[in-house]
């Protein structure tokens, strides 16, 4: 398996990746309890299946996520690159996260945690959008990189907007963004910079919270402590975060259209992440797992074929008549 693992340039890295990487949100809470033995396991069946990119951030289950792949890394000897992301702690909280003793106390942090001696990639976490258009932001980030406390700086945003205005920051590595079937505007909105300007494309939700993996149903419940329970409409933050920001119900009628455009042999779940990965501008696509045998099934897609290109125009031509006008939140 692990031969077949496509890998990918990481922007002006001098580095390459795997195309599936690992999401690691479920290691750390809000998508139920994920024991220690099923994290190791998920860790460990991602590195046998050639996945090298890990995705963190310092509050998943308050660095319970980044103290995971620490450990587990430290005894795997696994040469992984580890992306993480800061902004978003409550302590001291916002606006304060944003001044550079707080962001550099919360690299230290991480970088303690994950047991290295600099971050690869630290990311901005879905800051306001406000506080990436006066900028001063990245300047902190080149600072804890002039001192060595990361390698590269990126940021996890929320909509095409926020893209736009970190793509014209020098020195941005890479960009995270919400892109599957359901969410197809970066295609029109952020994809040509970003191969211009070499920056790289991490994809975070590419099944929509699991939606596009075609396994739930009406009588679908998620448990109290699952984000899928207590932010189907953007309760707890942002929508877009929850089902891509589809009401459930909607996108599991959306769910069974799609099953009817999928190939023979190829589940509802493969075809999705073949489709991102069918995208040149991107990089990697950080699927979630909460089990072994799904990092399995997605670390397969990488060596599928692309899809043919009537289908891509297909699910294009649904997005726009059937789904696009359903999304909430910033897109």
């Amino acid at each position: 398996m692990v031969g077949s693992m496509q890998h990918r340039p990481f922007a002006r890295s001098g580095r390459s990746v795997s195309a599936i990487g690992l999401g690691t949100w479920q290691l750390g809470a809000e998508w139920g309890e994920v024991g220690d033995a099923e994290a190791e396991a998920i860790l460990t069946t991602a590195i046998g299946s050639g996945i090298d990119f890990f995705d963190t951030a310092d509050i998943y289950g308050g660095g319970r996520s980044e103290a995971r792949i620490g450990r587990f890394l430290r005894n795997a000897h696994a040469p992984v690159f580890v992306a993480t992301k800061l902004g978003r702690s409550r302590d001291p909280g916002w606006p304060r996260n944003f001044e550079l003793d707080a962001m550099r106390r919360h690299a230290e942090g991480s970088r303690e945690r994950l047991g290295v001696d600099a971050l690869d990639l630290l990311q901005l976490h879905c800051v306001p959008e406000e506080v990436l258009r006066a900028g001063r932001i990245f300047d902190h980030l080149r600072a804890l990189q002039q001192d060595g406390v990361i390698r590269a700086f990126g940021a996890s945003v929320e909509s095409s907007a926020e893209a736009k205005l970190c793509l014209a920051q020098d020195g941005l590595a890479s960009l995270q963004i919400i892109f599957n079937v359901f969410r197809q505007t970066p295609i029109e909105t952020i994809f040509d910079e970003a191969r211009r300007r070499q920056v790289a494309i991490i994809v975070r939700l590419p099944l929509a919270s699991g939606l596009l993996s075609g396994k739930f149903d009406a009588r679908t419940r998620f448990g109290p402590d699952d984000h899928r329970s207590y932010n189907q409409d953007g309760e707890a933050f942002h929508a877009g975060e929850t089902f891509a920001g589809l009401p459930f119900a909607r996108g599991l009628e959306l769910v069974e259209e799609l099953r009817a455009l999928t190939p023979p042999g190829l589940s509802l779940a493969a075809m999705a992440q073949r489709w991102i990965l069918d995208h040149d501008a991107v990089t990697t696509v950080i699927t979630g797992a909460t089990r072994a045998t799904q990092v399995r099934e997605n670390a397969r897609c990488a060596s599928l074929a692309p899809l043919p290109l009537a289908l891509h125009v297909r699910l294009r031509e649904l997005w726009g008549a059937r789904v696009r006008a359903l999304v909430r939140g910033k897109d």
